[in-house]
């Protein structure tokens, strides 16, 4: 009798010991296969054969190839504009061809630094030996900006372009076969290449001399110079995709899940940190990433909350300014209310250096309520701000509460040794299961409410000692540095400034794009007074500014 009442008190601790061992291994078995697949992901996106995924090229259409059939398998609804495809084109301005050339007494001058057709330049070719002094039919002209600059210096309607383009047409009438410009005042000219001029194309090549380039080869203003000239120039322009799928739960708000999945290609962008023109893989930016967000779009299809919808979007054009998150704000691909926004990039380099970096927990208040209840064995560290250099900050500047999962730089960043075997893919799954968590603990929360955070300085590095606090947009392709948004408390918001803004002139400092407005903040030091020039609209305004 008493080892049945034995058995009897056994039986249950048997049955939930072996319940417990199958939980155990299913789970187990559910780790391997998720490490495998990210590990799969990853090893194909960061393989040899894509050449680096640069938007736009052969490389990043076969990861979208790949993406698009990732999610065929899954049975998720494509929400692109043809199929889970979302093209945008990115018009890049024009650029300077490897055929411009100037070589001036057999010397071959370095373009950039010694000289730059301008971008109304004709595309054509001119020789002769021209005097600089002379003004010769059939030769190449000079023309000397000093004197213009001088009698211009008092008025605010001064175009110098205009000035320029009106010696060009003059000498075209007299003859002359192109037109080489300088500066030998010591009055600021700001002629620059503006790559998004559109105006009309002259009849004949103009070149700028710069200093640098007048001293060194044209020194002598008496003298005559054999030179030999070639301007080509075109439109830069390339076509991006942004792959979309939708899991519709035909809840009012949905959940976007985004991760960039272009990358460096060969370096041909100039934004890699070393010097070998070969292919940069990006295992860690952001195939890791996109991987991630392949798995986790994969458990949500599988077992999803059921209070929101989830749009996972897989960006272009991260690399080249958030191009592709920006244009699917400014042209969203399905109709949704948004609840907030995850994004992840660089999160497969976990370790005890490395630790994981969770962004925007200041956009809402709800995340301190959410994350609090959060189990996780990674160590987590947090940041309150909603901006920063990824595809969130698009969302966040549209008012939507964000989480940024990243797991730190690295010496490989933006390099070729960004590589597969690097990737800590056990670290990688467990940061999967954890987001998977996060957006469960969120679904009964409602609609998020969105807080503003502090954002951090951008444009001020060792060169630049003041900042107006705005945040550029690198996808603009006019004429001037139009701002994405304004860093609270900073002057940029003191001056009223807003998002859209068009900023046109610091002093006597133009610019005309991103690049020549950092150039315009080096020439300042903290204390300076001056005027700032913007354009709102079709009006422009200017500003007394204490830097």
């Amino acid at each position: 009798m008493k080892k049945i009442l034995l058995l009897l008190v056994l039986v249950p601790v048997l049955s939930w010991s072996q319940s417990k061992r199958k939980k155990r291994i299913a789970e187990e078995k559910a780790n391997a296969v998720l490490m495998a697949s990210l590990k799969s992901h990853v090893q194909y996106l960061a393989d040899d054969q894509l050449e680096g995924r640069l938007t736009g090229s052969k490389g990043e259409e076969l990861a979208m190839q790949y993406l698009v059939q990732q999610y065929q398998q899954m049975g998720i609804e494509a929400k692109g504009t043809n199929g889970y495809v979302q093209e945008f084109v990115i018009n890049e301005g024009k650029q300077m061809d490897a055929a411009t050339r100037l070589v001036v007494e057999d010397q071959i001058l370095t373009i950039r630094k010694d000289y730059f057709p301008l971008p109304y330049s004709a595309n054509k070719s001119a020789q002769g030996k021209p005097a600089i002094a002379l003004t010769e039919k059939g030769q190449p002209w000079f023309f000397d900006l000093q004197e213009a600059l001088e009698d211009n210096q008092n008025n605010p309607h001064f175009d110098v372009e205009n000035t320029i383009k009106q010696q060009a047409a003059h000498a075209v009438s007299k003859g002359a076969t192109a037109l080489f410009v300088y500066n030998s005042s010591n009055r600021v000219d700001n002629i620059q290449f503006n790559k998004n001029d559109t105006s009309a194309l002259l009849s004949i090549p103009v070149i700028y001399i710069t200093k640098e380039g007048v001293k060194k080869y044209f020194a002598d203003e008496s003298a005559s110079y054999a030179i030999s000239l070639n301007v080509s120039l075109s439109e830069k322009k390339r076509k991006a995709r942004n792959v979309i799928a939708f899991l519709n739960n035909n809840a009012v708000n949905t959940v976007i899940i985004g991760a960039h999945y272009d990358h460096l290609g060969y370096g041909e962008d100039k934004s890699a940190l070393d010097t070998f023109h070969a292919i940069h893989n990006g295992a860690d930016d952001n195939a890791s990433g996109t991987a991630a967000l392949l798995e986790l779009a994969r458990m949500l299809k599988v077992k999803a909350p059921t209070n929101n919808n989830y749009l996972f979007i897989h960006f272009s054009g991260e690399e080249l300014g958030l191009l592709g998150s920006k244009y699917w704000l400014e042209n969203p691909t399905v109709k949704i209310t948004p609840n907030y926004m995850i994004n992840m990039d660089m999160v497969g380099r976990y370790d005890t250096s490395h630790k994981l970096t969770v962004g925007g927990y200041g956009t809402s208040p709800v995340w301190g309520e959410v994350w609090k209840g959060l189990n996780s064995n990674l160590i987590v560290k947090f940041d309150s701000t909603g901006s920063g250099p990824s595809d969130h900050a698009s969302f966040y500047r549209a008012n939507i509460p964000v989480q940024f999962f990243f797991t730190g730089s690295h010496p490989d960043y933006h390099k070729i040794s960004d590589d597969a075997d690097k990737i800590n893919y056990d670290a990688q799954k467990d940061i999967v299961k954890l987001i998977y968590e996060l957006i469960t603990r969120t679904d009964t929360k409602g609609k998020l409410s969105f807080t503003k955070t502090t954002e951090p300085q951008m444009g001020q590095t060792r060169r630049f000692t003041v900042s107006l606090g705005v945040i550029p947009d690198y996808g603009y392709s006019g004429t001037g540095m139009r701002i994405d948004g304004v860093s609270p408390g900073k002057l940029a918001e003191k001056l009223g400034l807003q998002a859209g803004d068009i900023l046109l002139q610091l002093g006597e400092f133009k610019f005309v794009d991103v690049m020549s407005y950092m150039q315009a903040l080096g020439k300042f030091n903290k204390g300076d007074k001056t005027q700032l020039r913007i354009k709102r609209g079709s009006e422009e305004k200017v500003f007394e500014v204490e830097l």
